[in-house]
């Protein structure tokens, strides 16, 4: 494995479309890291469950939330914003909607998550 590897995220090795998505998936190594565009009206639960399947969300996620603002509610009954600028971790079970009128762009930096999400 070389020392220092660097992609572009505009040349990913795979695109994902699910409804009001897109999922672009670069591979570092054994390590793939996702950008997210989450269109207005996006809600895990409309836009990705009838490609998956479940209740609700069952990726792990970690990442970062480059614009945009999602709402989360986990299975348990808790609920948060995130808006751009935050860093995020959220365990498997949970729904989540973008807020607003504005696109939400996240980076994913969990590998399974980046390598399996939204993917049938």
């Amino acid at each position: 494995m070389p020392a220092i590897e660097h992609r572009n995220m505009g040349a990913p090795d795979e695109t994902r479309t699910p409804d009001k998505t897109t999922l672009e998936v670069v591979q570092l190594g054994d390590a793939s890291v996702a950008r997210l565009t989450l269109q207005p009206g996006w809600r895990w639960s409309e836009c990705i469950r009838p490609v998956v399947g479940g209740e609700s969300c069952q990726a792990a996620h970690l990442g970062y939330l480059v614009s945009g603002t999602m709402h989360i509610v986990a299975d348990d009954g808790t609920e948060a914003d995130i808006t751009g600028g935050e860093t995020y971790r959220l365990t498997p079970g949970h729904d989540a909607w973008v807020v607003g009128d504005e696109p939400a762009i996240g980076l994913e930096f969990e590998t399974k998550t980046a390598e399996t999400y939204a993917r049938s």
